[in-house]
C-alpha cells in the first residue's frame, strides 16, 4: 500500500522524534506520488518546509559520481587513467592511483586532509585548500586498490578531474547535464564565499559547511532528492547501470560500495543507500532497486542514531 502522511508521521514518532524536532521526510512507493512531511524550525527560528534548501553533506558524492559517469559514457574519461594524468601537481604517489580507486574509496589517501583537520588548523577549507594539503603529503597509507577506506579527499579530486575533463566548472556541468534535465531546480553546488547559497537553511555559524566540491558542496531540497532517486531508478541519465556497479579491490574482491552508493539487501531486495552528516545535520537517501520506491530523511540535529532508526523503520515499511 502506498504510504500516507499519517503512516509516515507514525513512523517518525516511533523513531523518537517529537512534534517540534526539525525534520523533513519524503517517501515514494511503487511510483505513487511522493508524500512529504516537514516539522520544526530552523536555527534562525523559521518554520521548516519540505521545499527548504539544505546542505546534503556526503550525498553530494552521488551527483559528483554521476557527472564522472556521464563523461565516461561520452568517452572523455577513463576509470583506468591515473590521478597523476589529471592532476600532475600532486606528488609521485598519484601515479599509482586510478580513477576507479577514487570512486570506490580504495585510493589509499590518508586521513589528515579532511575538512575537519583543515578547519581545526584554520587552513583553507575550499577545494584549493584540500588539494594543497594533498600536495604536501609524501606517501599513501596503503597501496591503491588493496583496502576500502571511506573518506572525502578522493571525491574532491574526482570533482577536479570532472572539471578538467569537461573543461568547465563542476557547478555549471552539473546544472546543465543533471539538474536542469531532471527538473531539480532547487539543487546546486556551492563553493562560497558565503557559507551557504541565498535562501538556504543556514548551518551552525561556528561550524559551517565545507566549501570544497565533490565530497560535499551540494545544496538541495527534499523533492529534488526524491526526484534524484526516481531518475536513477528510471535510468534517465543513461548511467544508472554504471553507478550501481559495485567496486572491487585490485585482487577482485567485491565491495559493498558502488559509485557513491552503498549496496545492500533487505528481505531479499537490493537496496542502494547513502548517508551524510555534518554539525547539526543528518541525512539519509535510500532506494529500493526492484521497484520505484525510496525515501529521503533530513534531520537538523546531531542525533545520527535516531535518523538511522527512522531509516530502518522506513525500509521495513517499504519492503512489507
Amino acid at each position: 500500500m502506498p504510504p500516507n502522511s499519517d503512516r509516515t508521521a507514525a513512523l517518525v514518532r516511533m523513531a523518537g522524534y517529537g512534534a517540534h524536532d526539525p525534520l523533513m521526510v519524503g517517501v515514494q512507493q511503487d511510483g505513487a506520488p511522493p508524500v512529504f512531511l516537514a516539522r520544526g524550525r530552523t536555527a534562525t527560528g523559521e518554520p521548516l518546509t519540505a521545499g527548504a534548501i539544505v546542505y546534503t553533506a556526503s550525498l553530494s558524492k552521488q551527483v559528483t559520481a554521476a557527472c564522472a559517469a556521464l563523461l565516461v559514457r561520452q568517452g572523455r574519461l577513463d576509470v583506468e587513467s591515473t590521478l597523476a594524468q589529471w592532476m600532475p601537481e600532486l606528488p609521485a604517489w598519484a601515479g599509482g592511483v586510478r580513477l576507479r580507486h577514487l570512486i570506490s574509496h580504495t585510493s589509499g589517501l590518508p586521513e589528515g586532509v579532511e575538512f575537519d583537520d583543515l578547519h581545526r588548523a584554520r587552513l583553507d577549507r575550499t577545494t584549493a585548500g584540500v588539494i594543497a594539503a594533498l600536495a604536501r603529503l609524501d606517501h599513501l597509507i596503503s597501496t591503491p586498490g588493496t583496502e576500502h577506506r571511506y573518506g572525502n579527499a578522493g571525491y574532491v579530486c574526482l570533482a577536479v578531474i570532472v572539471e578538467r575533463a569537461a573543461n568547465r566548472p563542476l557547478p555549471g556541468f552539473a546544472r546543465e547535464h543533471v539538474f536542469a534535465p531532471l527538473g531539480m531546480a532547487g539543487s546546486r553546488y556551492w563553493s562560497g564565499p558565503a557559507p551557504h547559497p541565498p535562501g538556504a537553511v543556514p548551518l551552525d555559524p561556528h561550524y559551517p559547511a565545507p566549501l570544497s566540491l565533490g565530497d560535499g558542496g551540494l545544496w538541495s531540497t527534499l523533492p529534488d532528492l526524491i526526484r534524484w532517486n526516481q531518475a536513477l531508478q528510471r535510468d534517465e541519465l543513461g548511467v544508472s547501470a554504471l553507478l550501481q556497479t559495485p567496486g572491487r579491490l585490485d585482487d577482485g574482491t567485491r565491495l559493498d560500495y558502488a559509485w557513491a552508493l552503498d549496496v545492500r539487501e533487505h528481505a531479499g531486495r537490493p537496496i542502494y543507500r547513502h548517508g551524510g552528516r555534518w554539525a547539526g545535520l543528518s541525512v539519509q537517501l535510500v532506494r529500493l532497486a526492484d521497484r520505484c520506491s525510496g525515501f529521503a530523511i533530513i534531520a537538523l540535529d546531531n542525533d545520527e542514531e535516531r535518523t538511522a532508526t527512522l531509516a530502518q523503520a522506513m525500509i521495513e515499511e517499504l519492503t512489507i
